[in-house]
C-alpha cells in the first residue's frame, strides 16, 4: 500500500513521531521504492499548539503535512478535500486512527463514534484503526473526578460499550460497507490493530 495519500488521525502524545516513524518504514529498502514520489501523509489534531510543533520538526515536509483539524466537524471537509485535489486523488489510500475512537465516543456520544467511523469509510480505501478497549474508558472518567472536574457528558448514557475491538468491528462492516481483512494482536497497552477494506460503493468525492 505505498501509493497516494494517507490521512493519520491520531492521540496528541504521538503525532509527530508516528508519521515520521510510519513515512520512514516506507522507505526501507525493497519496500516501496517510489515511496518519496507518491506517499504524502496529512496528519490532523484539533490540538493547535501541537500542531506548531510538529510543523517546526517536520524533516519531510515535502510528504508530511501537519493540519489543525477537527474531523468531527463538517468544515474539516474542505481540508480533506484541498489535501486529496493536490494529488488528483477523490480519497485517501489509507487512514490512520490511533487512540482517538474512545475521545470521540465520549465526547461526542454513540452517534458521533458511529458518524465520525461511517465518515472515515467515505474518504479512505484502507482503515487501520486502534480503539481504547472500556476500561481506558472508565480510567478516562475518573481522572476527570480525580481532578474535581465534570464527568464526561456521554459516559453514563453510552450503549456501545464492553468489547470495543468487536464493537467497532460491528459499526465498520455494517450493510457490507467494509470487511476487517487483518487483526494484528495486540499493542503493548492492550489495544488491538484492526485493519479494515472499505468497499468502493461507500466512498465518494469531497
Amino acid at each position: 500500500m505505498c501509493r497516494g495519500p494517507g490521512l493519520l488521525y491520531t492521540n496528541k502524545r504521538v503525532l509527530q513521531e508516528l508519521s515520521v516513524a510510519l513515512y520512514n518504514h516506507l522507505l526501507q529498502p525493497g519496500l516501496c521504492p517510489d515511496a518519496l514520489r507518491n506517499v504524502h501523509f496529512l496528519c490532523c489534531d484539533i490540538d493547535r499548539d501541537l500542531i506548531t510543533r510538529a510543523q517546526a520538526a517536520n524533516a519531510c515536509p515535502d510528504s508530511i503535512t501537519f493540519s489543525t483539524l477537527d474531523i468531527t466537524d463538517a468544515s474539516s471537509l474542505g481540508t480533506l478535500g484541498s489535501f486529496l485535489d493536490r494529488f488528483g486523488q477523490s480519497s485517501f489510500h489509507i487512514g490512520f486512527c490511533m487512540s482517538i475512537t474512545m475521545w470521540i465516543h465520549l465526547n461526542h456520544g454513540d452517534e458521533g463514534l458511529v458518524e465520525f467511523l461511517n465518515l472515515l469509510k467515505t474518504l479512505c480505501d484502507y482503515l487501520l484503526v486502534e480503539p481504547q478497549p472500556w476500561k481506558c474508558y472508565r480510567s478516562a472518567a475518573r481522572r476527570l473526578r480525580k481532578l474535581g472536574k465534570q464527568n464526561f457528558d456521554h459516559f453514563h448514557t453510552l450503549s456501545i460499550r464492553g468489547d470495543m475491538a468487536e464493537e467497532i468491528t460491528k459499526i465498520m462492516t455494517k450493510d457490507g460497507t467494509a470487511e476487517l481483512i487483518h487483526q494484528f494482536g495486540e499493542t503493548d497497552w492492550d489495544r488491538s490493530l484492526l485493519l479494515f477494506k472499505v468497499r468502493r460503493t461507500m466512498k465518494h468525492s469531497i
